[in-house]
């Protein structure tokens, strides 16, 4: 008979972007609210933030309706810092989920 084997479950990380800010006039977004989510199928984490925009070259503008999810997550990780940001977070959910699946620190009374 087999041993048992004790798999580790593997993280997931998805990306999304919560909601964009922009100009009426031109639709040029100026601002971008992202997420990032982590699981490993037991526990999750995630995280929320908010990134500014420059405005692009006007030769390089795409109009608002054109603009796709990978897109902008592309803008914003590049303006966060890209690849190393991206661990860092990535990491950062890494630990959330690591102390969830085995706490290092508790609260309570040790009497009823």
């Amino acid at each position: 008979m087999p041993a048992p084997t004790s798999a580790t479950p593997v993280t997931e990380f998805a990306w999304n972007i919560a909601q964009l800010e922009r100009t009426t006039v031109d639709g040029i977004v100026y601002t971008a609210h992202y997420t990032v989510g982590a699981t490993d199928g037991i526990y999750s984490a995630s995280a929320y933030g908010s990134i500014g925009l420059e405005q692009p070259d006007p030769d390089n503008i795409i109009p608002f309706a054109d603009l796709t999810k990978d897109l902008v997550i592309g803008w914003v990780q590049d303006k966060l810092g890209g690849d190393e940001k991206v661990e860092e977070i990535s990491a950062a959910l890494q630990a959330q989920l690591d102390e969830q699946a085995a706490p290092t620190k508790a609260q309570g009374v040790p009497w009823s």
